[in-house]
């Protein structure tokens, strides 16, 4: 999925194999350190599996607001895209 030619030099994290509390500490941890960076996109893989994670991570990003928008990739349901506000808008 990363050498997609539309997600190469984006950051992400990969949330495979970890339980929802270490996945939802990781997620804030990379969000805020992406946001710090001046990182305007980046990738969370979640993976499908039951929809733990995803359920976890989307509820993270909806009550986040150094958060813009986000979405589930269109051609793979286990990642989502979120772009962050600029560090002056909030």
């Amino acid at each position: 999925m990363i050498d997609d030619i539309f997600y190469s030099g984006l950051d992400f994290i990969d949330l495979h194999g970890y339980d929802t509390e270490t996945a939802r500490v990781c997620t804030d941890d990379f969000i805020n350190d992406s946001y710090i960076l001046g990182r305007k996109k980046i990738i969370i893989i979640h993976g499908i599996g039951k929809g733990i994670l995803k359920k976890e991570v989307l509820s993270i990003l909806k009550n986040d607001k150094r958060v813009e928008e986000y979405n589930l990739d269109m051609f793979n349901e286990g990642c989502t895209l979120a772009r962050l506000k600029n560090n002056i808008d909030i």
